[in-house]
């Protein structure tokens, strides 16, 4: 249960937020776009590319040792972090 409160709780902050929320919200903007019709076709995105980066995973973790995978995700964060830092200090 505490595996899936930390998954639900990292996917849940790494998407607010992001591009993926301001499409939502830009799509429920339209007048003739059914709110509810935009929730769940977001949903669907999502649980979609969720099952196919489960999967992915699954077959990674047969060739790779996970302890890598996770310093290489680490890794790319902090990188991604970095460039939005350096992008967000040239901008001031």
């Amino acid at each position: 249960m505490r595996y899936l409160l930390t998954v639900f709780l990292t996917v849940f902050l790494a998407e607010l937020g992001d591009k993926t929320q301001f499409a939502v919200l830009l799509y429920a903007t339209k007048p003739e776009a059914s709110k509810i019709g935009v929730a769940v076709a977001a949903s669907l995105a999502l649980v979609t590319t969720t099952i196919i980066a489960t999967l992915i995973g699954d077959r990674l973790s047969h060739w790779i040792n996970p302890k890598y995978l996770e310093v290489a995700a680490g890794i790319g964060f902090m990188l991604i972090g970095a460039v939005m830092l350096l992008s967000l200090l040239r901008e001031a």
